[in-house]
């Protein structure tokens, strides 16, 4: 291969590479609009950060705008108030060996947000009993948006 083709291809792969590292970061490959570049998770680093503990009403599907894949929701019941608490994509909860269950105390930790017109927290971590689960990294990037390496 001469140095011309050589460079020729060498441009067209890192060119490759850095469009589908774009559109992965937009949420627009694989994602179900649960992705960086989405709305939905745009709100994360708006919230107030906190921990908040109760016990799980109801465990529930739910989709974040039109479009996105469905998500799981859980409603919580404090000392205060019930809430609900978001903690991501269908497809990855499931995925996790973390079990949840209607009467489970649990902590969670994350942003409270306002998610149509009432208030709602996206939990960055879990914990039921001795088991965590943790939903975004320390960079505020969704484990299941691929950055949790970043």
């Amino acid at each position: 291969m001469n140095k011309f083709n050589f460079l020729l291809v060498s441009c067209m792969v890192t060119a490759l590479f850095t469009i589908s590292d774009s559109f992965a970061q937009m949420g627009r490959w694989g994602s179900g609009g649960w992705g960086m570049g989405g709305s939905y998770c745009g709100m994360y680093s708006k919230g107030s950060f906190e921990t908040i503990n109760g016990e799980v009403l109801q465990i529930d599907k739910f989709t974040p705008s039109r479009g996105m894949h469905n998500g799981i929701q859980l409603i919580v019941k404090t000392d205060k108030e019930t809430i609900s608490v978001h903690l991501g994509p269908e497809w990855y909860i499931e995925k996790q060996d973390f079990k949840i269950a209607v009467k489970d105390k649990i902590t969670i930790k994350g942003p409270r947000i306002t998610f149509n017109g009432k208030p709602a927290i996206m939990a960055s971590e879990i914990k039921n009993g001795n088991s965590v689960l943790k939903l975004w990294n320390d960079n505020g990037y969704p484990l299941w948006s691929g950055h949790g390496w970043r």
